[in-house]
Protein backbone atom coordinates (compact mmCIF):
# COMPACT_ATOMS: atom_id res chain seq x y z
CA UNK A 1 0.00 0.00 0.00
CA UNK A 2 1.56 3.34 -1.17
CA UNK A 3 0.78 6.87 0.16
CA UNK A 4 -0.85 9.26 -1.57
CA UNK A 5 0.93 12.01 -2.77
CA UNK A 6 -0.12 15.39 -0.81
CA UNK A 7 -3.06 17.70 -2.80
CA UNK A 8 -1.09 20.41 -4.83
CA UNK A 9 -1.44 23.40 -2.99
CA UNK A 10 -4.19 25.94 -5.31
CA UNK A 11 -2.18 28.16 -7.14
CA UNK A 12 -5.38 31.06 -8.56
CA UNK A 13 -4.56 34.32 -7.56
CA UNK A 14 -7.34 36.65 -6.29
CA UNK A 15 -7.48 40.35 -6.43
CA UNK A 16 -9.43 42.09 -3.15
CA UNK A 17 -9.94 45.55 -3.72
CA UNK A 18 -10.41 47.03 -0.43
CA UNK A 19 -13.42 50.14 0.16
CA UNK A 20 -12.85 52.00 -2.94
CA UNK A 21 -15.48 53.94 -1.77
CA UNK A 22 -16.73 57.56 -2.38
CA UNK A 23 -16.26 58.51 1.40
CA UNK A 24 -12.76 57.08 1.80
CA UNK A 25 -11.40 59.82 -1.68
CA UNK A 26 -11.38 63.23 -1.88
CA UNK A 27 -14.80 64.70 -1.00
CA UNK A 28 -15.73 62.32 1.40
CA UNK A 29 -16.65 62.23 4.70
CA UNK A 30 -13.08 60.04 5.59
CA UNK A 31 -10.98 60.78 2.51
CA UNK A 32 -7.80 59.64 2.15
CA UNK A 33 -5.39 61.74 0.32
CA UNK A 34 -4.79 60.11 -2.83
CA UNK A 35 -8.02 57.58 -2.64
CA UNK A 36 -9.08 59.17 -6.46
CA UNK A 37 -5.93 58.43 -7.58
CA UNK A 38 -6.15 54.68 -6.46
CA UNK A 39 -9.50 54.41 -7.70
CA UNK A 40 -8.23 54.86 -11.19
CA UNK A 41 -5.04 53.38 -11.10
CA UNK A 42 -6.87 49.96 -9.79
CA UNK A 43 -9.57 50.05 -12.55
CA UNK A 44 -6.25 50.49 -14.67
CA UNK A 45 -5.10 47.65 -13.49
CA UNK A 46 -8.15 45.64 -13.26
CA UNK A 47 -8.40 46.48 -17.45
CA UNK A 48 -4.92 45.51 -18.01
CA UNK A 49 -4.69 42.59 -15.92
CA UNK A 50 -7.74 40.81 -15.14
CA UNK A 51 -7.14 37.65 -17.33
CA UNK A 52 -4.30 37.07 -14.14
CA UNK A 53 -7.03 36.64 -11.70
CA UNK A 54 -8.86 33.90 -10.75
CA UNK A 55 -11.76 36.28 -8.49
CA UNK A 56 -11.55 40.16 -8.50
CA UNK A 57 -13.14 40.90 -5.27
CA UNK A 58 -14.15 44.02 -4.21
CA UNK A 59 -15.19 44.89 -0.52
CA UNK A 60 -17.24 47.54 0.70
CA UNK A 61 -17.79 48.93 4.22
CA UNK A 62 -21.47 48.97 4.63
CA UNK A 63 -22.37 50.39 7.95
CA UNK A 64 -25.88 49.96 9.52
CA UNK A 65 -25.29 50.23 12.94
CA UNK A 66 -21.48 50.30 13.95
CA UNK A 67 -21.68 51.77 17.35
CA UNK A 68 -19.01 53.07 19.09
CA UNK A 69 -17.19 52.54 15.29
CA UNK A 70 -18.94 55.90 14.99
CA UNK A 71 -18.78 59.53 16.58
CA UNK A 72 -19.41 62.83 17.17
CA UNK A 73 -15.80 62.93 18.67
CA UNK A 74 -13.65 60.62 16.70
CA UNK A 75 -10.51 59.53 18.19
CA UNK A 76 -9.52 58.56 14.34
CA UNK A 77 -8.06 55.25 15.97
CA UNK A 78 -11.17 53.38 16.82
CA UNK A 79 -13.82 55.98 16.04
CA UNK A 80 -14.53 58.16 12.82
CA UNK A 81 -17.30 60.48 11.50
CA UNK A 82 -20.00 58.58 10.48
CA UNK A 83 -18.96 56.94 6.78
CA UNK A 84 -19.96 54.59 4.63
CA UNK A 85 -24.08 54.81 5.79
CA UNK A 86 -25.46 51.50 3.83
CA UNK A 87 -27.46 52.77 0.70
CA UNK A 88 -25.59 56.34 0.68
CA UNK A 89 -23.97 57.67 -2.18
CA UNK A 90 -20.64 58.00 0.03
CA UNK A 91 -21.17 53.99 0.71
CA UNK A 92 -20.85 53.51 -2.94
CA UNK A 93 -17.62 52.29 -5.13
CA UNK A 94 -15.87 55.83 -6.43
CA UNK A 95 -16.92 56.62 -10.12
CA UNK A 96 -13.37 55.47 -11.40
CA UNK A 97 -13.60 52.20 -10.01
CA UNK A 98 -17.12 51.43 -10.63
CA UNK A 99 -15.99 52.10 -14.42
CA UNK A 100 -14.77 48.38 -13.90
CA UNK A 101 -18.00 46.80 -11.60
CA UNK A 102 -18.64 44.51 -14.37
CA UNK A 103 -15.43 42.93 -14.12
CA UNK A 104 -15.79 42.32 -10.58
CA UNK A 105 -16.88 38.61 -9.56
CA UNK A 106 -17.69 39.34 -5.69
CA UNK A 107 -18.39 41.97 -3.67
CA UNK A 108 -18.20 41.94 0.04
CA UNK A 109 -20.37 43.99 2.52
CA UNK A 110 -18.74 44.77 6.05
CA UNK A 111 -19.15 46.32 9.31
CA UNK A 112 -22.84 46.51 9.33
CA UNK A 113 -22.76 45.90 12.99
CA UNK A 114 -19.21 46.93 13.84
CA UNK A 115 -16.08 48.25 12.83
CA UNK A 116 -15.74 45.61 9.98
CA UNK A 117 -12.08 46.52 8.89
CA UNK A 118 -11.06 42.99 7.07
CA UNK A 119 -12.47 42.26 3.97
CA UNK A 120 -12.75 39.01 5.58
CA UNK A 121 -15.23 39.96 8.02
CA UNK A 122 -17.45 40.75 4.78
CA UNK A 123 -19.81 38.07 2.62
CA UNK A 124 -21.33 38.83 -0.17
CA UNK A 125 -25.39 39.44 -0.89
CA UNK A 126 -26.24 35.19 -0.52
CA UNK A 127 -24.43 35.45 2.94
CA UNK A 128 -21.23 33.67 1.89
CA UNK A 129 -17.81 34.85 3.63
CA UNK A 130 -14.63 35.80 1.85
CA UNK A 131 -12.81 33.12 2.60
CA UNK A 132 -14.59 30.09 1.80
CA UNK A 133 -15.67 31.91 -1.60
CA UNK A 134 -11.93 32.05 -2.05
CA UNK A 135 -11.36 28.54 -1.58
CA UNK A 136 -14.25 27.20 -3.41
CA UNK A 137 -12.29 29.08 -6.23
CA UNK A 138 -9.43 27.18 -6.10
CA UNK A 139 -7.86 30.23 -5.14
CA UNK A 140 -4.14 30.15 -3.14
CA UNK A 141 -2.47 33.22 -3.46
CA UNK A 142 -4.09 36.85 -2.63
CA UNK A 143 -3.08 40.73 -4.12
CA UNK A 144 -4.50 42.72 -1.72
CA UNK A 145 -4.88 46.72 -2.59
CA UNK A 146 -7.29 49.99 -1.57
CA UNK A 147 -7.64 52.13 1.01
CA UNK A 148 -6.18 52.80 3.29
CA UNK A 149 -3.33 50.80 3.72
CA UNK A 150 -2.62 51.40 7.67
CA UNK A 151 -6.48 50.05 8.51
CA UNK A 152 -8.60 48.29 6.25
CA UNK A 153 -6.27 47.14 3.71
CA UNK A 154 -3.90 46.05 6.95
CA UNK A 155 -6.67 44.15 8.40
CA UNK A 156 -7.49 42.21 5.27
CA UNK A 157 -4.17 41.15 4.07
CA UNK A 158 -3.58 39.88 7.82
CA UNK A 159 -6.69 37.80 7.67
CA UNK A 160 -5.92 36.87 4.82
CA UNK A 161 -2.74 35.55 6.14
CA UNK A 162 -4.50 33.74 9.13
CA UNK A 163 -6.34 32.30 6.43
CA UNK A 164 -3.38 30.52 5.47
CA UNK A 165 -3.36 32.10 1.93
CA UNK A 166 -0.35 33.83 0.16
CA UNK A 167 -0.44 37.48 0.26
CA UNK A 168 0.74 40.62 -1.34
CA UNK A 169 0.18 43.96 -0.79
CA UNK A 170 0.24 45.94 -4.36
CA UNK A 171 1.39 49.00 -2.21
CA UNK A 172 1.72 50.89 -5.84
CA UNK A 173 -2.42 50.66 -5.60
CA UNK A 174 -3.10 51.40 -2.26
CA UNK A 175 -3.19 54.84 0.03
CA UNK A 176 -2.39 55.26 4.06
CA UNK A 177 -4.23 57.59 5.89
CA UNK A 178 -1.29 58.55 8.17
CA UNK A 179 2.22 58.28 6.36
CA UNK A 180 3.71 56.96 9.90
CA UNK A 181 0.82 54.64 10.43
CA UNK A 182 0.86 53.25 7.07
CA UNK A 183 4.85 52.49 7.58
CA UNK A 184 4.45 51.10 10.56
CA UNK A 185 1.54 48.39 9.08
CA UNK A 186 3.63 47.61 5.85
CA UNK A 187 6.60 46.68 8.04
CA UNK A 188 4.05 44.37 10.27
CA UNK A 189 2.68 43.16 7.18
CA UNK A 190 5.87 42.06 5.86
CA UNK A 191 6.57 40.59 9.58
CA UNK A 192 3.57 38.22 8.91
CA UNK A 193 4.67 37.12 5.92
CA UNK A 194 3.12 39.12 3.26
CA UNK A 195 5.40 39.91 0.28
CA UNK A 196 5.37 44.31 -0.23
Amino acid sequence: MTDSPPAAAPTRTALVCVDVQNDFCEGGSLAVTGGAAVAAALADHVRAHRAEYALVVASRDWHVDPGAHWSDHPDFVRSWPVHCRAGSEGAELHPAFATVADELDVVVDKGQYGDGYSAFLGADRAGRDLAGLLREAGVGRVVVAGLATDHCVRATALDARREGFAVRLALELAAGVDPDASRAAVEELRAAGVTV
